[in-house]
């Protein structure tokens, strides 16, 4: 039986503690956010869209939230939906498109003529109907999705 490493024991408790902490109170932001990340940190991609959709409930009008679900769609080979959650999260203000060409979580939806075309037309829009996020959202990549 291979040993597991202290970082992978951390990294399950993690896990267990949120989800336990969201048994009690379910639509708990701080909690369901940190859980997201975590299994998405795990493999867990199934379970990370899970909270990405709870997320997105919770939070319909927040750009990073639909980033999140973009990577999360993405990670799962959903490129179409990746794609739509993308246009989304534009919409409503995020506008790191470095995050976007460089995250490793979006590798699959780069590979879509839709993503590029959709990347293309933003790069081409002015700066004044160009989407920004709201202050200190952009500031530093999201990193993998829940």
């Amino acid at each position: 039986m291979p040993r597991r490493s202290k970082a992978q024991d951390l990294l399950d408790f993690e896990i267990q503690f949120y989800e336990k902490l969201l048994t009690a109170y379910p639509d708990f932001l701080d909690a369901l956010l940190p859980l997201g990340h975590a299994y998405t940190r795990r493999g867990l991609y199934e379970k990370g869209l899970q909270v990405d959709l709870r997320l997105i409930k919770l939070q319909e009008r927040d750009p990073l939230a639909w980033y999140n679900l973009a990577c999360s769609y993405s990670l799962l080979g959903r490129v179409e939906d990746a794609v739509e959650a993308v246009r989304r999260s534009l919409e409503l203000g995020y506008s790191d498109l470095r995050s976007l060409q460089r995250d490793p979580d979006l590798a699959n939806l780069r590979r879509s003529p839709h993503f590029r075309q959709l990347l293309g037309s933003m790069a081409s829009a002015p700066a004044s109907q160009a989407p920004s996020c709201p202050p200190g959202e952009c500031a530093d990549s999201p990193g993998p999705s829940p």
